[in-house]
């Protein structure tokens, strides 16, 4: 298979929407309820922590497959061309063709995956503080910008993947920031929602607005 081609394998593993399948089996749009993100953490709070769970990991593995079984299928194993398959994987979920573009989730789990594959103890180091800001604070998008951060580090301290995976990192990390910009604003002014809590001054009617992917 020419690299080419498993560009855009990756990208459709990627614009597999597990948490729009998930909730249509459910008889549930989830993108007309709570947060209205294809994420794990809306299924999470919508459908409960079985389901949640479950879109979690299947979110996971569409960033790290890709990476893990294209070299070898398409014969190149260059740093650069798994990354290039985790990325696409990342803009599949992101922008999905099979929800015609829309109502794609925030990336998180997709690049956990991705970056699982190409860096494992880096990405483990990542998740771990992610578990604990959120054991801590409550905060679910607190705890993906925390992981993004970690993970630069992580990757600039380990060396590993050299300059193009620390590069790919940080772009990523600042993704990540980017769309998470209205839960930044929610954490400054004291309105971001815990699991279980609302912020201070949230409308009683408001959804969850910290979709974790």
């Amino acid at each position: 298979m020419p690299p080419v081609v498993g560009l855009i394998v990756a990208y459709l593993v990627g614009s597999i929407p597990s948490a729009f399948l998930a909730g249509k089996a459910k008889g549930v749009d989830l993108r007309a309820v709570g947060s209205g993100n294809l994420g794990a953490t809306n299924v999470f709070r919508t459908l409960g922590w079985q389901i949640g769970l479950t879109v979690y990991i299947a979110d996971c593995l569409k960033g790290f497959l890709p990476v893990a079984l294209l070299p070898g299928v398409t014969g190149t194993t260059e740093i650069g061309w798994r990354i290039a398959f985790g990325v696409a994987a990342i803009a599949g979920h992101v922008k999905p063709i099979f929800l015609l573009g829309r109502g794609g989730g925030k990336g998180v789990a997709t690049a956990s995956g991705v970056f699982l594959a190409l860096a494992p103890m880096a990405m483990l180091f990542s998740m771990l503080s992610f578990a604990a800001v959120v054991a801590m604070f409550g905060y679910v998008s607190l705890g993906s910008l925390v992981s993004a951060v970690v993970l630069v580090l992580a990757v600039a301290v380990r060396g590993t993947g050299g300059i193009p995976l620390l590069g790919t990192v940080s772009l990523v990390a600042a993704f990540v920031f980017w769309t998470h910009r209205a839960n930044i604003e929610r954490l400054r002014t004291g309105t971001e929602h815990r699991f279980g809590k609302r912020g201070k001054g949230s409308p009683a009617t408001a959804g969850p607005r910290e979709p974790l992917a």
